[in-house]
């Protein structure tokens, strides 16, 4: 049955479980986000420096029905008001996926609701939608803790990658920077506030794949550098590091990183203006990196430049969320885009399926 079929707007819940967030939000096709509930399992994952795939499926199994009612609670709507249900079906941490999917699943047979399966990718691309007037095709820079690839935005479901990670994610490699020096997690934030106090020219890391034709990302080497450049400042200072050693070396890594990422974005936007002429060229910036300013600051430089409008969704939105996720619940709704129940859970789930693999990528390609 598909409800709200009469020009009423259509009511979407949105279920995201795909890493160490649990959320769920209710999103109406007037763009007006009723409810938008995160719960973060950042304390649970600090002490391992990383996301333990294990705590965050059993966390998303304490909580998740909880903040289904929560969510109901704070848009003022009951089951029955619901016109679908839209769910991250991967990519992820495949535990944590099946948990959102088969709360998902049982909502939609009991309510007879249609159940919407979303690429939680998808999810980053097109919230830029929910918030601001944006028409297809725009570019996207997308980097995230899992994820780095730049992609042209041709419609919903329709991808063209530009560019992918052949190793680390940006997020990937601010998270395992900061492990390296000694900082919070989660990396990202805690390598920007050391970066503000630091000297970005002091130490010489690589700029990794800059220079070469495409738009590929490479972080790993970076990251390599950041550790051999640590050992040799303990070697010679009797196995100390400074406060002004740690945010130097926060502040040239972030640097070197930016950089690499302008040089990458670069060659997509050549690719972009040639093959897709526009009166409006968009670069779109999403994901949980999109926050760091510096990044996005570079970013804004350079579109300014090519004559490029520089667009990011607002920051409650580049993390992980639910109202991402209803968003191309919405979106798809009203393309009658469906799934059946069996749909199935994944770990992999490329937006552009028809990419050519990038050598050394691997699954993150």
């Amino acid at each position: 049955m598909i409800k709200n079929i009469n020009n009423s707007p259509s009511l979407i819940m949105g279920i995201e479980s795909s890493c160490d967030e649990t959320a769920v939000a209710i999103v109406s096709s007037e763009k007006e986000i009723l409810a938008n509930i995160i719960l973060t399992q950042l304390e649970e994952h600090k002490p391992y420096g990383g996301v333990v795939p294990e705590i965050a499926a059993r966390s998303h199994i304490d909580h998740l029905n909880g903040l289904v009612r929560e969510a109901l609670g704070k848009a003022k709507v009951e089951l029955d008001d619901l016109s679908a249900i839209a769910v991250t079906s991967g990519p992820g941490l495949i535990g944590g996926v099946m948990v959102g999917l088969m709360t998902a699943k049982a909502i939609a047979f009991s309510k007879n609701l249609p159940l919407i399966s979303v690429n939680h990718l998808e999810g980053h691309a097109l919230s830029i939608r929910l918030t601001e007037e944006i028409e297809f095709p725009y570019l996207l820079l997308l980097v995230s803790g899992g994820h780095c690839q730049l992609l042209v935005v041709k419609g919903v479901g329709d991808y063209e990658r530009l560019g992918t990670t052949i190793d680390d994610a940006a997020g990937e490699a601010f998270d395992k920077t900061a492990k390296i020096l000694g900082l919070d997690y989660p990396g990202g934030p805690a390598v920007e506030k050391a970066a503000l106090k630091g000297d970005s020219s002091r130490f010489k890391f690589p700029r990794p794949l800059k220079g070469k034709p495409g738009s590929n990302f490479s972080f790993s080497g970076l990251k390599t550098a950041v550790v051999r450049a640590k050992e040799k400042l303990l070697a010679e200072q009797d196995g100390t590091l400074t406060r002004a050693d740690i945010c130097d070396l926060a502040a040239s890594f972030q640097m070197a990183l930016t950089d690499a990422i302008i040089d990458r974005v670069k060659n997509g936007i050549d690719y972009y203006l040639e093959h897709y002429p526009l009166n409006d060229h968009m670069l779109v910036v999403a994901g949980g990196v999109a926050a760091n300013s510096k990044i996005k600051e570079k970013l804004s430089g350079l579109c300014e430049g090519r004559g490029l409008k520089l667009k990011a969704p607002p920051l409650e939105l580049c993390t992980d969320n639910g109202a991402m996720i209803a968003w191309v619940g919405v979106e798809k709704f009203e393309e009658e885009q469906f799934s059946e129940l069996d749909v199935s859970a994944v770990a992999r789930w490329p937006l552009d399926p028809d990419a050519p693999p990038a050598i050394g990528a691997g699954v993150k390609a």
